[in-house]
């Protein structure tokens, strides 16, 4: 009997061709975290008019992004697992993604328990919660009927706020930046209003960092919305607008981080260094910069690791005081 490690990320389509984009874009759209909206009148419109045209766009990016390992998402989060399994000789480590067909939550947690592995620690590896990630990983893990034990997020650990300074100093101490960006993957307004509490977990995260910042000036440091979806409003400001923004204030050198990825993935690949990064010097920018996720570094493995390990010492001490 070994104690149990699941690392959970959002997942890829099996291959960037169309039909295994739509096929995940399906599965990924069609989940009320997601979209919230009442089915009856969100399904025609997905089938009808996002499928059809989304799809082939989607798999355009994902065929740039692919690497001989596969999806980079899921690669780096098959790095993590690794180094996870490295550290954590004597425990059972896995991973699981939410959608995409691969390495589903549900089975995975199952097989660990016929092998008999108590207690089973689940970590999504999404450091902020939100209903539209998060949540759905612990719907599944429920229904799994499996017992954990859940890290539910982990923007508020010093060890991690560090590690996020650390980079964002590494990389500005390279080149001479106007403004330094924290970037987000957004979420709808409504979700906020309704009493997610993502909007207040990363503007915690923008403030911890910033506390352990040591080579970037406080006043260069501001925070962005990034991966906007749909006609509804979504948390601004929004990283695109402020780009443009940016540039026609003569701002014209800009370093990005994203904290709420910890893995390379379209946001970060496609709609950030592509996209995010031809409109920038479309307006007169000049210099754009973006600071790699954890990718399955040493250092955030370690922070896992001991998140694990703390939750498991937690949960017997509790078991000797009942």
């Amino acid at each position: 009997m070994a104690t149990g490690l699941l690392i959970v990320n959002l997942g890829s389509p099996v291959s960037p061709s169309t039909r295994d984009v739509r096929r995940y874009l399906q599965e990924f759209l069609s989940d009320q975290n997601v979209i919230t909206m009442p089915k009856m009148l969100w399904q025609p419109i997905l089938r009808g008019f996002i499928l059809p045209f989304r799809s082939w766009r989607s798999a355009t990016f994902y065929q740039h992004e692919w690497t001989k390992a596969g999806s980079p998402l899921i690669a780096y989060t098959q790095v993590t697992r690794d180094r996870l399994r490295k550290k954590l000789p004597d425990w059972d480590v896995q991973m699981a993604m939410t959608y995409g067909g691969e390495y589903p939550i549900g089975e995975t947690l199952q097989g660990m328990a016929a092998r008999g592995d108590h207690p089973i620690v689940v970590i999504p590896l999404f450091p902020e919660y939100t209903q539209s990630t998060t949540k759905t990983i612990l719907d599944k893990v429920a229904a799994s009927g499996v017992k954990t034990l859940v890290i539910d997020q982990f923007y508020d650990q010093p060890a991690y706020l560090q590690l996020l300074a650390q980079q964002l100093d590494d990389a500005y101490s390279q080149d001479d930046y106007d403004t330094v960006i924290l970037s987000y993957h957004g979420i709808p307004t409504s979700m906020v209003r309704h009493g997610d509490p993502y909007q207040q977990a990363c503007e915690a995260t923008t403030a911890g960092v910033k506390r352990y910042l040591k080579k970037v000036p406080q006043e260069k440091v501001e925070m962005c919305y990034q991966s906007k979806f749909g006609p509804v409003p979504w948390l601004k400001p929004y990283l695109r607008n402020r780009l443009m923004a940016l540039a026609a204030l003569g701002k014209r050198r800009v370093l990005v981080t994203t904290p709420s990825f910890v893995a390379d993935c379209l946001e970060t690949l496609e709609e950030n260094d592509v996209q995010n990064y031809q409109t920038f010097r479309a307006n007169g920018g000049k210099v754009f910069k973006s600071v790699r996720p954890m990718n399955g570094c040493a250092p955030f493995c370690d922070i896992l690791a001991s998140l694990a390990k703390e939750k498991v010492a937690a949960e017997a001490q509790n078991d000797e005081t009942r």
